[in-house]
């Protein structure tokens, strides 16, 4: 695994052991990225389910100014921070080594929005269902963040309720997984400011 454009372009990055995580491919990080790269200027990016800290290093090197890596295992810990201090990237990344929801609770007192947040929970135990009403209804979020979950082509589509003022903008398909791309209804916020 590498990384695959920006300024830290082709340094190879560390994996966690085990079977706990699974690193994002090259191939599905380089379509992701090529489909959010404008999003990434100056970017406050938050990687929920970090693992080897992949996606978030990829951001800081196509030029998000900050990271938020939240992951609670032992060795995806040791991996983003060997990783992070293979790239350069320490100072602009912020590491929570505690759970996705207590990590949640915790950013949403500091009343600071992400530009972009990008999930890879473990597949099909719906994880994504319980972060997603926190994340739309929490300061974490404004009105152009963009919330993407890397989830199972076998799980259940993610349905959101027509009246929370967020919709899938997108799913991209892979071989197995797929990312969906969540923005927020620009047309239900115009209406509320009516």
């Amino acid at each position: 695994m590498r990384v695959i454009a920006g300024t830290a372009r082709r340094l190879k990055l560390e994996t966690p052991a085990g079977r706990h995580t699974r690193p994002t491919s090259d191939k599905i990080k380089e379509t992701l990225f090529n489909i959010i790269q404008q999003d990434l200027y100056e970017a406050r990016f938050l990687d929920l389910f970090s693992g080897s800290g992949g996606i978030a290093i990829e951001a800081l090197s196509r030029g998000a100014a900050e990271a938020v890596l939240v992951d609670n295992d032992r060795e995806a810990l040791r991996c983003i921070r060997t990783n992070l201090h293979h790239t350069h990237f320490e100072e602009q990344a912020r590491v929570m080594a505690m759970d996705v929801i207590q990590a949640l609770r915790r950013l949403d007192q500091q009343k600071k929005a992400f530009d972009v947040i990008f999930m890879d929970p473990p597949y099909s135990m719906g994880l994504e269902r319980r972060i997603i009403p926190y994340l739309i209804e929490s300061s974490l979020v404004h009105d152009d963040t963009r919330i993407i979950v890397e989830a199972s082509m076998e799980d259940d589509p993610i349905v959101l309720p027509p009246t929370c003022g967020w919709y899938v903008e997108r799913v991209k398909e892979y071989k197995n997984n797929c990312h969906i791309f969540i923005c927020r209804d620009k047309t239900a916020v115009a209406g509320e400011e009516e």
